[in-house]
């Protein structure tokens, strides 16, 4: 798995922690489909006993369908494979004879309690819950879990539970019933560490033909590249138009290919295929289908498919049925997001990794206010004439004066067996990938792995130690790479009219949406300057014939017959899904940076912005130290970039009263200007 996949988990994970000690009494964490949250939520309830041995965690699932057994069995799981010993899970259950009194054991801390169980009238409300509560009342802290918390529930509301605190998780928390996010994983983080698919969108005149068709394209190299065979999730509508849709949309044209399909429905006796899974129980359908082996290639369903069922292999969604719901979108659009190569991904070639982080959706409504968005008419002209220098950190093993072998016999070798085998593997196992591969490439026998593991700490130390120093760690990646041919933005309001930058939207419209205030107001600042230089639009690798008589968009004449190359003035905003310019920089762990927008000026300078703003950029989510820390190890990963990459770097500061403090990065120097004197500089040939 890759290391910034584990990084946003744990730190998440951490984050939680820390708010569970907090005097809030009930708190909410976000994270979108397929991030992880069984795992983490597995984590942070590990960590919490580990340190708290009073207290026991009651986990309600609030969805249909069987998903407290299958959070149930991950948790098993979880513990059996060593990763979070402290659980100790149990499924609560009706399963015993009409004339038996319901018991809930004692010796466990981790209690499932399935949605259905806690109904009015049932067998678990007869007494045995209150029971259970008033066993550990004196004994116990009890915390509530309630996961897929954005479903109203009124029979949980009045189970009488003590005075505990409560844990919401949810991808789409509800906020009218005041659900704000304490903690939160965004969709953005999710995609940048590859966590989740990106999603293209397809047009709004696809039929769902078209979507087949793309199926088609894509499905052999899915099974090539990636040893998946991939899966396109057809959504119909719920009541009476269900089978209007079936009949004259969806089946004509499946029946169309050769391509094996099932239709799951709240009735078993509805439920139909053209595959030998038919022979099966319908139960067992679904297990069977999530496999990346499975030879489904169409899954079609109404709404059982929204929370609960996990198929990486789902790299498509076409949906039919209008829900006119923001959220019921948001859960359905998450079954397309899983990374289906999540725990190899790393092995996988440049093309193959790209595959496995697309997801094709059509049909969700507006208002999920995603644009795909392109270079211009002529993107060779853009990428041909801005090319970015990209930095990476070299792992330990590059160090020259570094030798494992010799790190080791350095170490104070008292009490090496004191640890058992199992605690050398776990701490193992929580340190960084690169720490792992080094240990792993010298342990060529049991007692080299045994002292190699006993001083991981140590090892991950030298490691952190060698990569801050970015001096010695940084180096320039061997190509030179340019903005991405197309991605796409949420969004997020914050708007400005944009006609000479490198982008429009997939729709052609010129109105884009940017992150916060602060990343508006740079862009302002950068329209600014472009609409007084000449533009991509009219200069670019214009033919001598076209060129001359020529206007850009400021309505002059150009002259000149030959292209000069410090008339090309380039700017974008860096939109992150597909972006290759990224600059590598090391904080607990490795990370990467997408700068906000990326400049080419009339003089042939690049330059990089990472925009900043002291005021809270999220109501719900904003820690000042660890907004800080980030910014400060920025500007020291950029001051030794714009050493070694001849390229200026920039950390835009807006302050409470909307003034600009910007750090500069320039030749391995720093200094900060404000507006007035960037803009100057920008203008000022060198």
């Amino acid at each position: 798995m890759l290391q910034e996949i584990i990084n946003l988990q744990r730190t998440t994970v951490d984050a939680l922690v820390k708010e569970l000690e907090t005097s809030k009494k009930e708190i909410t964490f976000k994270a979108p489909t397929g991030s992880g949250k069984t795992y983490m939520m597995a984590d942070f309830m590990n960590r919490v006993l580990d340190k708290y041995s009073n207290r026991i965690f009651i986990m309600s699932s609030l969805s249909k369908g069987d998903l407290a057994r299958q959070n149930y069995e991950k948790f098993v799981e979880y513990k059996d494979k060593g990763d979070f010993t402290k659980l100790e899970p149990y499924l609560i259950n009706s399963d015993i004879a009409n004339e038996e009194r319901l018991y809930i054991p004692l010796e466990y801390n981790v209690y499932v309690l399935p949605r259905d169980l806690y109904k009015k009238g049932s067998r678990l409300m007869e007494g045995a819950m209150t029971s259970f509560l008033d066993n550990f009342l004196m004994k116990k802290e009890i915390i509530l879990i309630r996961d897929e918390c954005h479903i109203a529930t009124t029979n949980l509301d009045n189970i009488p539970f003590p005075n505990i605190k409560i844990i919401n998780f949810s991808a789409t928390p509800n906020i009218k019933r005041g659900q704000h996010p304490d903690v939160e994983i965004k969709v953005e983080d999710a995609e940048n560490c590859k966590l989740i698919k990106t999603i293209e969108w397809g047009a709004n005149t696809d039929d769902v033909t078209d979507a087949i068709k793309k199926f088609e394209e894509i499905k052999k190299d899915y099974r090539n590249l990636l040893g998946v065979n991939p899966c396109l999730i057809i959504q119909i509508s719920n009541k009476d138009r269900a089978d209007e849709e079936l009949s004259n949309k969806i089946m004509p044209a499946i029946n169309k290919t050769d391509l094996k399909w099932m239709l799951i429905v709240d009735d078993d006796k509805s439920c139909k295929s053209n595959d030998e899974v038919q022979k099966l129980p319908v139960a067992k359908w679904k297990d069977y289908a999530k496999s990346n082996n499975a030879l489904i290639d169409i899954i079609i369903f109404k709404m059982v498919i929204t929370e609960g069922w996990d198929i990486p292999r789902a790299c498509m969604l076409y949906q039919v049925r209008n829900t006119q719901s923001k959220q019921l979108d948001e859960q359905v659009i998450g079954r397309v997001r899983r990374n289906p190569r999540l725990l190899d991904f790393e092995t996988l070639t440049e093309k193959a990794q790209q595959l496995a982080m697309t997801a094709w959706i059509w049909g969700i409504n507006e208002h999920k206010k995603v644009y795909g968005v392109k270079l211009y008419d002529e993107p060779t002209d853009i990428t041909d004439n801005i090319k970015v220098k990209i930095t990476k950190l070299k792992d330990l093993t590059e160090k020259i004066d570094f030798d494992l072998a010799e790190f080791l016999k350095k170490q104070n070798k008292a009490n090496i067996y004191k640890d058992s085998i199992f605690d050398l593997a776990r701490k193992l196992k929580q340190a960084e990938n690169e720490v792992r591969d080094m240990i792993y490439s010298y342990a060529t026998d049991y007692t080299k792995w045994w002292e190699a593991a006993k001083f991981t700490t140590e090892i991950a130390a030298k490691n952190k130690e060698y990569k801050c120093d970015y001096v010695q760690s940084m180096e320039v990646a061997d190509t030179e790479v340019s903005f991405t041919l197309s991605s796409h933005y949420t969004d997020n309001g914050n708007y400005i009219i944009i006609g000479n930058w490198v982008w429009k939207r997939k729709d052609s419209a010129n109105k884009f949406s940017f992150d916060s205030d602060a990343e508006k107001d740079w862009a302002d600042i950068l329209k600014e300057l472009s609409q007084k230089a000449f533009t991509p639009i009219t200069i670019g690798k214009i033919k001598k014939k076209e060129y001359a008589g020529s206007k850009n968009l400021l309505g002059e004449i150009i002259t000149d017959t030959k292209i000069n190359e410090k008339e090309i003035f380039l700017w974008g905003k860096n939109y992150v899904p597909n972006s290759p310019i990224k600059f590598e920089y090391y904080m607990i762990a490795k990370h990467s940076s997408y700068p906000d927008f990326i400049m080419k000026d009339k003089f042939g300078r690049i330059h990089i912005f990472e925009v900043k703003s002291v005021n809270k950029s999220n109501k719900y989510n904003f820690d000042k130290n660890i907004y800080e820390a980030k910014a400060e190890e920025l500007g020291k990963c950029y001051k030794q970039a714009s050493k070694i990459t001849n390229q200026i770097f920039y950390l835009p500061i807006r302050g409470d009263k909307d003034n600009w403090q910007i750090k500069r990065f320039y030749q391995g120097g720093e200094d900060t200007i404000d507006e007035d004197m960037f803009i100057d500089f920008v203008k000022t040939e060198p």
